[in-house]
C-alpha cells in the first residue's frame, strides 16, 4: 500500500508537507470574502470548518454554503470538517446529524476530502468510509485531544485503530503542557512513519508544540495546518511564515 495519496494535483505523503488553512467564518457572506482572500496565498488545502458556521443546523443552508466555497477555491483540495465541542470545536451536534451532514457532504461530492472523528460510532464510521469511496472522496480519521497528551502507546493505538477502520489519511492531535508531551507526539510521529502505509498528520497543539508543524518532513506528518486571518486550533502560525519555515527547512535536508 503507498504512502502517498492523490487528490487532484497535490501529492499527499511525499516530500515537504502541505499546507491547509482552515475557514472559520460564521456567515455565509464571510465564507465567500474569506474564500476568495484565500486564493491570494500559497496554500495546497483548504479545510472548511463548519463547526463555525451559524446556519450548521440547517443542512439545506449547509449545502449552499459549500457551493459558493467550491466555486471560488475550484482548484484547491477542499477538506469537509465538523469538530466536535469536546474535541476543539466550535459547537455540538447529535450523532445522527453528525453523519446526516457527512452523508450530505458525500453526495455533493464537492469536497475532495471528509474528516470524520475516530471515537465516533465504529459501525457508522465503517458505513461512511464506504460511502465516500463509493463516491471518490478521501476520508480523514481524526482523533484530538484538547486537554493532554496520552502516552505514546495510546497515540499509536489510535492511530492503529484509524489504519485498521480504512482511513485515508489519519490525524492525531494532541494538546502539548510541556516538552515533554511534545517529545512524546514526535516519537509516536516517528513510529507510525515507520510502520503505517499511509500518509498521517500528527500535531502537538499549543504554543510549546509549534516544532511539530514545522518539521513534518522529518518526522513523517503530511499536512501542516496554518492561519491566514483566524486560528482554527492554538499553535497556529501564519501561512506565509509557516511556508517559509519549511521550505527552509525542505532545503537543507
Amino acid at each position: 500500500m503507498s504512502k502517498t495519496l492523490k487528490i487532484r494535483d497535490i501529492i499527499i505523503g511525499e516530500g515537504i508537507p502541505k499546507i491547509c488553512t482552515s475557514l472559520v467564518d460564521s456567515t455565509i457572506d464571510d465564507l465567500i470574502e474569506e474564500s476568495y482572500n484565500l486564493k491570494k496565498y500559497d496554500l495546497d488545502l483548504v479545510e472548511w470548518r463548519a463547526d463555525f458556521y451559524e446556519d450548521i443546523y440547517e443542512i439545506e443552508k449547509v449545502e449552499k454554503a459549500l457551493i459558493s466555497i467550491r466555486k471560488i477555491i475550484y482548484d484547491k483540495p477542499l477538506i469537509f470538517t465538523f469538530r466536535s465541542g469536546k474535541e476543539g470545536g466550535a459547537k455540538n451536534i447529535d450523532e445522527s446529524y453528525y453523519f446526516e451532514l457527512i452523508d450530505l457532504i458525500l453526495k455533493t461530492k464537492l469536497a475532495d476530502i471528509v474528516d470524520i472523528e475516530l471515537l465516533r460510532c465504529e459501525e457508522k464510521v465503517k458505513d461512511t468510509i464506504d460511502k465516500a469511496c463509493k463516491n471518490g472522496i478521501a476520508v480523514i480519521l481524526s482523533y484530538h485531544n484538547i486537554y493532554n497528551t496520552p502516552s505514546r502507546d495510546e497515540i499509536l493505538n489510535y492511530i492503529n485503530k484509524a489504519d485498521n477502520l480504512g482511513a485515508d489519511i489519519i490525524k492525531v492531535s494532541v494538546m502539548a503542557k510541556s516538552t515533554k508531551d511534545v517529545i512524546t507526539l514526535l516519537e509516536s510521529a516517528c513510529a507510525a512513519k515507520e510502520n503505517i502505509q499511509k500518509p498521517f498528520i500528527a500535531i502537538s497543539m499549543g504554543k510549546k508544540g509549534i516544532i511539530s508543524r514545522i518539521s513534518g518532513e522529518i518526522f513523517g506528518s503530511c499536512i501542516t495546518f496554518g492561519s491566514v486571518k483566524n486560528k482554527s486550533a492554538l499553535g497556529q502560525i501564519h501561512v506565509e511564515d509557516l511556508k517559509a519555515i519549511i521550505s527552509i527547512i525542505h532545503k537543507n535536508l
